[in-house]
């Protein structure tokens, strides 16, 4: 069986059977570690970065990207000691893996009301740099997605559609992060879903060739699947050059038995690491890129190994408790409910 870690996912279930089955959930297959990302900004609770540093804690082949729990906006009103520099190095003092973003999804950045270089965050990038740090960042959505007339009816559902004027656009957006990189140009950083830019690959190709350390990841957006079936030579030759710059992952949930999360799983696995067909997210004929055996385990395993590590970080459970402690403020009571039993039992 093939190697394989699942750089990209998330968990937002308590019970510790959840906490046990992440990779029953696999059924079977050739998974050997996880990543778990926190977003506790998004959840509004910095109690997703415990859950996850527990969750590692539980399952010794997990890495745990942690995030920064944005108490107060603007940045510039984070209470003293709660900086995000300071959360981020109380994370790396933890044992957490690396730093997941989710404030450039423009629904988060427009909550947030600051760009993605706002002074407070290119501090945190500034040290992520220096210390070698991988940073997953969610950057844009799908650019139909500011189009009412072509935005899928799921996103409009979901609440993703950013066509009345108050949301920065795409290509804000983007332009903010690609000044990240010219100011940071070192930095350890992967672009979660191709970077929304499986439509403009040029693009790609450009900052790949300024900064040594970018990579993408290759979690769906089903859109970007349907764009490499539609230009499938063109996508066959990407990958075989940029084979060192492109990290599979699922962003699965776990919520339990999950039939479209195994589907994709075996959908992104296949196109990936054979030459065989298999249906897209269009319900067209997805081919397999047919790699070679080194460039897909690239993509498979290897490239995220290369910027995190071989194995996870051990956790130092001192320091988690005094996070636990430092931030229990921001948490509910039905959160320390929760935690209790778990942080007794692995804490």
């Amino acid at each position: 069986m093939r190697k394989i870690v699942d750089s990209h996912l998330h968990i937002s279930r308590w019970g510790e059977a959840d906490f046990i089955s992440c990779f029953d959930n696999y059924n079977g297959k050739s998974v050997c570690a996880i990543n778990i990302c926190a977003i506790p900004f998004y959840q509004s609770n910095v109690c997703n970065n415990i859950m996850v540093g527990l969750y590692k804690l539980a399952n010794p082949n997990t890495y745990a990207h942690g995030g920064i729990e944005i108490i107060k906006i603007p940045l510039d009103n984070m209470p003293n000691g709660m900086d995000c520099v300071t959360q981020y190095r109380e994370l790396m003092e933890i044992g957490f893996d690396g730093i997941k973003m989710l404030e450039g999804k423009p629904n988060e950045h427009k909550r947030m009301g600051q760009n993605l270089n706002h002074p407070s965050l290119n501090a945190l990038y500034a040290e992520m740099e220096k210390d070698g740090t991988h940073l997953l960042m969610h950057v844009n959505d799908p650019d139909e997605f500011w189009d009412i007339d072509r935005a899928p009816d799921w996103a409009i559902n979901a609440g993703w559609t950013y066509t009345d004027g108050t949301f920065s656009s795409y290509e804000e957006i983007q332009a903010q992060t690609i000044k990240i990189l010219e100011e940071h140009p070192s930095l350890h950083l992967t672009l979660a879903h191709f970077f929304f830019c499986s439509k403009t690959p040029e693009l790609l190709e450009k900052l790949f060739s300024l900064y040594p350390n970018l990579c993408v990841d290759l979690t769906p957006g089903g859109e970007m699947y349907v764009e490499f079936e539609k230009n499938y030579d063109f996508f066959k030759e990407f990958f075989n050059r940029y084979h060192d710059r492109l990290i599979f992952g699922t962003d699965r949930s776990y919520l339990g038995d999950d039939k479209y999360a195994d589907w994709l799983f075996n959908v992104v696995t296949t196109f990936l690491g054979t030459g065989e067909s298999v249906v897209s997210f269009d319900n067209k004929t997805l081919k397999g890129l047919g790699l070679s055996q080194e460039k897909s385990d690239n993509i498979l395993f290897g490239n995220f190994e290369r910027r995190v590590g071989e194995m996870p970080k051990e956790m130092n459970k001192e320091k988690f408790r005094a996070y636990i402690e430092k931030y229990s403020f921001a948490l509910t009571d039905e959160d320390k409910a929760r935690l209790k039993p778990l942080v007794e039992k692995y804490l």
